[in-house]
């Protein structure tokens, strides 16, 4: 959190117009990666394109939300419509970046604001190709497991408020029991179905031991809850409107670790603190 007391007004508004920019454009980049992984396409080696004709986007017609906006969410050149999740995903982006700058102290810990940053990022990114495919990528874990190691790595010159062995506590602590859960209803389900798949998939298993690593004990067990609280809901109105019961787990896990992320510890020494009441 950036502190009032410390800044002139106009330096927390730049503050807050160059996070703007960054979260944005990151996020434009973001709505690449999620098109273009699932199908094997490279993320540099072709140009922004129209997905229906073909046709090079021009410079000026990428500027995050604002040329979707601008051309009324139609291609300049075909006329067919572009989805509306390119401008979703950019503000997405965008509003958690804004997230953290207010909710990380970025004058103290500026490595741990931008690794949080990144962290969100690939976040969405596996949320939304986890919703389309229902499946969570290697290359993304690996780049939680980079965060992870650059954030241990800066731990020991700046206190980042997590010691190594709360990293493989909350490695460890979430992602064992989604592995046993995953083990048992894989075999539950194909005797009822005769389908093989599991309740909870080796993906979302290996998404929360990554991000164990990143966020620590405290902060992966509130994020557990959250993203499971928050998939419950979804599944009881998808239910309600007799849809698939089967849905992507990853999203709302993303979800949660976003909320764990920034308010895990409070979180839990809140309740914590409900049990040390109850003694008296």
């Amino acid at each position: 959190m950036i502190y009032f007391q410390f800044l002139d007004i106009r330096a927390y508004v730049i503050a807050y117009l160059i996070i703007s920019f960054f979260g944005l454009c990151i996020g434009s980049f973001l709505n690449v990666c999620i098109y273009r992984l699932p199908r094997g396409e490279s993320l540099v080696k072709r140009a922004s394109h129209c997905t229906t004709c073909g046709s090079r986007i021009h410079f000026y017609d990428m500027v995050p939300v604002f040329s979707w906006l601008f051309l009324k969410g139609k291609c300049r050149k075909c006329g067919e419509p572009i989805s509306g999740r390119y401008p979703l995903v950019e503000s997405l982006n965008w509003i958690l970046y804004l997230l953290v700058l207010t909710f990380i102290d970025v004058q103290f810990y500026p490595a741990q604001a931008v690794l949080t940053a990144l962290f969100f990022s690939v976040l969405v990114v596996i949320a939304f190709i986890d919703y389309d495919t229902m499946e969570i990528h290697v290359s993304q874990l690996v780049l939680i497991l980079i965060i992870a190691a650059a954030s241990q790595i800066l731990s020991y010159f700046m206190d980042f408020g997590i010691t190594l062995s709360q990293r493989i506590i909350g490695a460890l602590c979430i992602s064992i029991p989604f592995f046993i859960i995953g083990e048992i209803s894989a075999v539950y389900i194909k005797k009822k179905t005769g389908e093989r798949y599991r309740g909870i998939e080796l993906g979302d298993t290996f998404l929360m031991l990554c991000s164990g690593l990143v966020i620590g004990t405290k902060c992966i067990i509130v994020s557990a809850f959250a993203g499971i609280f928050i998939a419950a809901v979804i599944g009881l109105i998808n239910k309600a409107r007799g849809k698939d019961s089967k849905f992507a787990f990853g999203p709302y896990l993303a979800a949660g670790l976003v909320i764990g992320t920034l308010w895990g510890n409070q979180i839990s020494d809140w309740y914590l603190s409900l049990f040390s009441y109850s003694q008296f």
